[in-house]
């Protein structure tokens, strides 16, 4: 379950809401257990993917709001019966959401790093899963529903010009990802998706990012990307890039060697960066930033790699 915060924030914002999980699979299915979207009655946020299956998923949802149900579950054949043509099926679990709804799973998966519940009445003990903990992200056992709680990774974007700002944009809707933005500038952090953590400094929010973070340096002003790597080579982190030509990148390696950093410790900066073929406008720079960034290891979601 990575989508935690986003829940408390559409509760927040709606007083109530409907969650979509695909609790399991069989066969091809678009999304991979675990994908969730959030529905309230004039909107939604998230994906469980399959165009119609989505669209049928949220009018249940928004059915289950309107008729004040706590639980629902819809077992879907994704055949002729949708007009799809994966061949395969799933189980979906909506379960309405209040603040004290909110709050329970954030206790529960803040002890235990589990969330287990009894989702259909009849449904007997606990699976033995849901005792003594699951490896999977999500488990649907018995009637019961057994999500794990997953961080997201870090992602710091120092700088919220054109390519930072549409960088940011990009990446948030991603589940995967947790993403900063951060300028000195205040004004160039207004009327941000709720999904982007602001911060007014990148110097601070470099000092204050977890050690598995990956950095996105792209300031408008050189002196601070100058500092910023050499703070950055000071510390853990997962992946760094920089923006600018590779002029600036070898004028920026002479002088990060001269404060003392090694050419092995230098090189785990990328710069440039952003896929030169997709041409030199800010969005197009972002994308290739995000595709590259999306292909690191780490960050191989196990439903990107699955289409229906």
């Amino acid at each position: 379950m990575r989508d935690l915060d986003d829940l408390r924030r559409a509760v927040a914002r709606e007083g109530a809401i409907a969650r979509v999980v695909i609790a399991a699979t069989r066969g091809s299915t678009p999304r991979a257990a675990g994908a969730a979207m959030l529905v309230w009655p004039d909107g939604q946020s998230g994906s469980i993917g399959g165009g119609r299956l989505e669209h049928e998923a949220a009018g249940a949802a928004r059915a289950l709001l309107t008729e004040g149900v706590g639980i629902r579950v819809l077992r879907q054949a994704l055949g002729p019966a949708l007009g799809q043509c994966c061949g395969g099926a799933v189980v979906l679990v909506i379960e309405r959401f209040d603040r004290q709804r909110v709050e329970e799973a954030a206790s529960t998966l803040a002890e235990t790093g589990l969330w287990a519940r009894r989702i259909e009445a009849g449904a007997g003990d606990p699976p033995r899963t849901a005792r003594q903990g699951v490896q999977a992200t999500t488990t649907w056992s018995d009637g019961w529903l057994i999500e794990r709680l997953l961080p997201r990774h870090p992602v710091v974007i120092h700088g919220a010009g054109h390519v930072g700002r549409a960088l940011a944009e990009m990446l948030a809707p991603l589940p995967d990802l947790a993403v900063t933005l951060a300028d000195t500038r205040a004004e160039m952090l207004r009327n941000m998706p709720a999904a982007i953590t602001p911060s007014d400094h990148p110097l601070r929010a470099l000092s204050a990012a977890q050690d598995t973070a990956t950095h996105v340096i792209v300031t408008h002003d050189h002196a601070l990307d100058l500092e910023l790597c050499h703070q950055l080579l000071q510390r853990p982190f997962a992946s760094a890039g920089l923006i600018g030509s590779a002029t600036k990148w070898a004028r920026f390696r002479q002088r990060l060697a001269a404060l003392g950093h090694t050419d092995a410790q230098i090189s785990r900066i990328s710069c440039p960066i952003g896929d030169p073929n997709l041409g030199k406008h800010p969005q197009a720079i972002a994308l290739g930033v995000a595709a590259a960034l999306l292909k690191e290891p780490g960050l191989r979601a196990a439903d990107r790699r699955r289409t229906a």
